[in-house]
């Protein structure tokens, strides 16, 4: 064997290895890209859960929620404080997900049912009066994003949730 068959054949082989390296590189970025993906996802949840396991816990922080959403004005100036410090953290934590989402982060079925939850709490007179008075506080495309969802027209909040329950339970018994 001559030198430059040697030569050619170190060539391919380093080709050849070149192209596995390339390969084992991009079946890695997309492995990494999932994992992204779900760390995302995740933390997503936990933010949302965080914000509501507070209502979980306390019973006072329940009943502040639940009559905010719905009746404002009911509360006390305190209480209407402590609405607001809610709201502010449970749309904080949707306009994370919604961040995640404009970067491929989240799985297109999981943003849709986040955006059906925005969809049914920002239209809650409580909430509605939150972002009234304090978009300003959230990015720009958040603020864009919300103005353009079209509102639910069955509102389901934890403030209606009981009420449509109670209003079946009595459909149901009246016709029994």
């Amino acid at each position: 064997m001559n030198w430059d068959a040697i030569n050619a054949i170190s060539q391919f082989v380093s080709s050849v290895a070149v192209v596995l390296s390339v390969l084992y590189l991009a079946k890695e970025v997309h492995r990494s890209t999932r994992v992204a993906k779900v760390a995302a996802q995740d933390a997503a949840a936990s933010a949302v859960r965080e914000v509501t396991n507070t209502f979980m816990e306390n019973a006072e922080m329940s009943r502040i929620w639940g009559i905010g959403l719905e009746d404002l004005k009911t509360l006390s100036r305190e209480d209407q404080a402590r609405f607001f410090h809610a709201a502010h953290q449970f749309l904080k934590a949707l306009e994370t997900i919604h961040f995640h989402h404009l970067n491929g982060l989240m799985d297109q079925q999981l943003w849709h049912g986040w955006q059906e939850l925005l969809r049914h709490y920002i239209s809650a007179p409580g909430i509605a009066r939150y972002w009234q008075i304090r978009s300003q506080l959230f990015s720009a495309r958040f603020r864009e994003f919300v103005d353009q969802l079209e509102p639910a027209p069955d509102r389901r909040t934890v403030g209606t949730l009981l009420e449509e329950a109670e209003a079946e339970s009595s459909r149901r018994s009246i016709s029994a």
